[in-house]
């Protein structure tokens, strides 16, 4: 069975500039340490990092986030199902990246159901990094324009900031007025110190007379760049830092090569939907909604998620679980 090394994964994915940041080396070491197993596939140019951890009730689950990598993904998922088949596993679950067409997945996927249980934003905005600042600007909804503007006349900066106590704490009070939840401090650190010796992650703040304002940590593999966590203090707030921050981290992006730039996460609605109702609601991620529409990129929906079950009782125990415990507004 063709499982590969940490070494074998980090060439195979280094040769894929197109793949996403959850198949890397590195994101697979990072949830090593809160409660996954990384284990790493390779059938000639197809590819996977699967993630296996407990359930309650003594099952096991198999995630495989944003891929596989690669085109031919037959072969490569019959290995994947030995080997979750002799490791006892309960379920497989795929959510593939974008760019893979609804009518392909019951050919690349056979024997899956489609799952209404994500563990990633089915839905986010990107942005298209490859044109000139001034047309990036131009793209922009006119507000958004204005309150980078605003931060800088009003002598905002943003730099590299390697307080991870102090983000956390800003993302403390971020996912308490957003009403969403945060990862540990250790969480952030282990994130931090896995990619940013890489050069591929960078932690920016905001700052306002010395004082840290906003933050962001931002992600790079390949061509691709994601902002996967934001946050904000509640002082000052009217002298719009978070706009500024994201505008330097797209050009910080730009200026590595990436061609595309992903906001990572906002409410699973058509854009009628979302533009009609982003004023009333903030919970969630309706709270960052309204920010990132500016920014001038494109609503996309990834495939979804899609259940490969091979212990159908224990399964449906697992679906029950979500319904009623995990499941929010």
């Amino acid at each position: 069975m063709p499982v590969a090394t940490l070494a074998e994964w980090s060439a195979y994915f280094a040769s894929h500039p197109d793949a996403h940041i959850l198949q890397s080396a590195g994101w697979g070491e990072l949830k090593s340490h809160f409660g996954w197993k990384p284990i790493r596939f390779i059938n000639g140019d197809t590819g996977a990092q699967v993630l296996i951890r407990q359930l309650p009730l003594g099952q096991k689950m198999a995630y495989l986030p944003m891929g596989p990598l690669g085109n031919d993904w037959s072969p490569l998922m019959g290995e994947i199902d030995q080997y979750c088949l002799q490791a006892g596993i309960t379920f497989l679950k795929v959510e593939p990246d974008e760019g893979i067409n609804l009518l392909d997945i019951e050919t690349r996927l056979p024997g899956y159901i489609s799952s209404p249980q994500m563990i990633q934003p089915q839905r986010t905005i990107i942005i298209d990094l490859a044109d000139t600042d001034e047309n990036l600007l131009a793209r922009m909804k006119q507000k958004t324009r204005y309150n980078i503007g605003l931060a800088r006349k009003k002598d905002i900066t943003v730099q590299p900031w390697a307080d991870i106590a102090g983000f956390h704490h800003m993302m403390l009070t971020t996912g308490e007025r957003d009403t969403f939840g945060i990862h540990s401090l250790d969480y952030y650190r282990r994130a931090y110190d896995l990619f940013h010796p890489g050069g591929v992650c960078e932690l920016f703040a905001a700052f306002h007379e010395g004082e840290a304002l906003a933050a962001l940590m931002v992600f790079v593999a390949g061509k691709r760049a994601w902002y996967l966590y934001g946050a904000s203090g509640n002082q000052k707030r009217h002298l719009m830092p978070t706009y500024l921050l994201q505008w330097e981290a797209m050009l910080w992006a730009k200026n590595r090569g990436c061609l595309r730039y992903d906001l990572w996460g906002v409410p699973d609605h058509d854009e009628d939907f979302l533009e009609n109702h982003f004023n009333e609601r903030h919970n969630g991620l309706w709270g960052v909604y309204r920010f990132k529409r500016g920014f001038g990129g494109k609503l996309t929906r990834l495939p979804g998620a899609f259940d490969r079950v091979y212990q159908k009782l224990p399964y449906r125990v697992y679906k029950l679980y979500i319904r009623l415990f995990r499941q929010g507004g």
